[in-house]
């Protein structure tokens, strides 16, 4: 390609909205054009060069696998969603409207339920499994507050993959592939990654793991053991049991007078005792389908935090929200000497796993300045989960090491569905009994957009982009210093057109501009490699520059041609 007839619109202003450097360098490098600030990007030339071969990278390897492309309606008939119970529990980035028939559709923010609907009606058997099925294709979610550019925008590429198994233990062997292949994928593109434990969230299943592109500017914080292979999102992290080495209080059972003691802090001051002998109980309003709500307590020790996705877990909620000091009162609970053993009728407690047998400890007796002394909660039956947040320091669950947090940007995500979708929308198989049985699933998510993002977060410097390998946009360009130099044209052309015949992918700079604005392109463009024909050629000398620390070599003219062949 010739950059005089490339569409390529670079510029020196930096956005308004861009605080990521990926957002900053891809509209600054004329990769994507942001349209009307609301999330929704048009990707140019270059943002769909490199678009395209990510996309290529990560359908090589999954035919490589086996697994077979289709593509799905990118609208989605709501029934299938009422179907599957998800179309309210989905919540409000769920886009939903209606067509002239006044039938109700949404926008595909991910496919189970229509890739069940294509299996369900193709798939009778055994003998036609298992299965994987997936496609590239747009999504959308109508975020609330989109931002971070091709991070967090609304509409967006997505690879999303579809398993279906006759056994458990199949829909497994085929979930460990897939982290396999996926580290395959994100490794050719030469990303820094970790896999780590994850809550399933809206998706659902039993097991899911996330591809983390380690980035100081990622959203999501990820605890990792430095001394094994532990690493698990905040969401879903577990630590190694936490004990306390300071004494336990001793006191017989009994209320005690305690005013003004509203926090932990004030009532580990006020007893003198550890945070640890201390019962925090947290209370939330949970949220369901249909409108229903209702007010739970979550009890744990003083010394923890309660991490909200977990809670929301514990008893399925679609959602959690805080609930005012108003309507605590209104149903008979005591702001600040709350307490689960005291709970009125109708307020569901659950209980932190580290609260099992807990004993010698202090919490509210909902009841104005007072506190229960020597509590036990051994033998207590109750609801019991893990509620914990977990916090750097921690000791990991594997190997008894402390844990540091990290930031990630989450770029793929692989579960373990099991019948959670086949049961209720009837996709069924005859077994070799000839006996109808539920499809048993896994389903493998890739951001494909996000990844460009991912990438440059991961590999830029303060001048602009630097590609890696198999993202570039060009393989090589080709930069002619002085248009109006004869000899410096005539050997740009010439190592053009010697490239092109070897199909490496190559961009020839021939453009009237100023040397210097050539170059501040070629850094913002972030290509990994150029020949810079310049005043030295007089010498019988070209420049070989590497983008990545901007490396500068020195090259003969009888030499150039033959180092170009030997690197692409």
């Amino acid at each position: 390609m010739r950059f005089s007839r490339l569409l390529v619109p670079t510029t020196k202003e930096t956005p308004n909205d861009a605080t990521l450097a990926s957002h900053i360098y891809l509209i600054r490098g004329g990769f994507i054009q942001s349209v009307g600030g609301s999330g929704l990007y048009n990707f140019l030339p270059l943002g769909k060069k490199v678009l395209d071969k990510v996309r290529a990278v990560v359908k090589e390897e999954l035919d490589k696998v086996g697994c077979q492309e289709v593509s799905l309606s990118f609208v989605t008939p709501a029934s299938l969603w009422k179907e599957s119970g998800r179309f309210e529990k989905y919540g409000k980035e769920l886009l939903r409207f209606k067509d002239r028939k006044n039938n109700d559709f949404i926008l595909g923010p991910t496919h189970e339920e229509m890739m069940v609907n294509l299996v369900r009606q193709t798939v009778k058997s055994y003998k036609q499994l298992p299965l994987n099925l997936y496609q590239i294709n747009l999504k959308f979610r109508d975020e609330i507050r989109p931002r971070f550019g091709l991070m967090r925008g609304r509409e967006f590429l997505m690879k999303d993959g579809y398993s279906f198994h006759a056994s458990s233990e199949d829909m497994k062997r085929e979930f460990d592939l897939m982290e396999t292949t996926y580290k395959k994928i994100f490794s050719r593109l030469g990303l820094e990654f970790r896999v780590v434990e994850a809550d399933s969230g809206a998706i659902g299943g039993s097991g899911s793991k996330e591809f983390m592109v380690l980035a100081d500017s990622g959203e999501d914080t990820i605890v990792v053991c430095d001394k094994c292979d532990y690493g698990a999102n905040i969401e879903a992290a577990v630590r190694k049991e936490k004990g306390c080495e300071v004494e336990a209080p001793e006191a017989i059972f009994s209320k005690f007078h305690t005013p003004d003691t509203k926090t932990i802090e004030a009532l580990s001051a006020f007893f003198h005792v550890d945070p640890y002998y201390l019962v925090k109980t947290v209370a939330k309003k949970a949220l369901y389908d249909e409108d229903r709500s209702e007010v739970v307590l979550f009890a744990l020790r003083g010394s923890d935090e309660l991490q909200e996705v977990k809670a929301c877990n514990a008893v399925n909620a679609n959602d959690l929200v805080d609930i005012t000091e108003e309507e605590l009162t209104e149903i008979g609970l005591v702001p600040g000497y709350m307490g689960p053993t005291t709970a009125p009728e109708g307020v569901k407690v659950v209980y932190d796993y580290n609260m099992k047998d807990a004993d010698s400890m202090i919490c509210g007796s909902n009841e104005e300045a007072y506190h229960l002394v020597g509590n036990s909660f051994k033998g207590v039956d109750a609801d019991f989960a893990d509620l914990v947040a977990v916090q750097e320091g921690d000791l990991c669950s594997c190997c008894g090491s402390p844990l540091r947090y990290t930031k990630g940007i989450e770029a793929g995500h692989i579960f373990q569905l099991g019948t959670q979708y086949s049961e209720p929308l009837g996709a069924t198989f005859l077994d070799e009994n000839g006996k109808a049985q539920p499809m048993v699933m896994g389903t493998y998510g890739i951001g494909v957009s996000r990844l460009l993002a991912a990438i440059i977060e991961q590999n830029h410097d303060d001048r602009g982009c630097i590609w890696t390998k198999e993202s570039a946009p060009f393989d090589l360009q080709i930069i002619v210093s002085n248009i109006k130099d004869e000899a410096q044209v005539t050997l740009g052309e010439k190592l053009y057109d010697s490239m092109l015949e070897k199909g490496v992918d190559v961009l020839l700079d021939e453009r009237k501009d100023r040397f210097g604005a050539k170059m501040k392109d070629y850094e913002l463009l972030g290509v990994p490699h150029a020949v810079v024909i310049g005043k030295k050629l007089a010498d019988g000398l070209v420049e070989f520059v590497t983008r990545k620390g901007m490396l500068k070599d020195e090259v003969s003219v009888d030499e150039i041609e033959t180092l170009l062949k030997e690197r692409f």
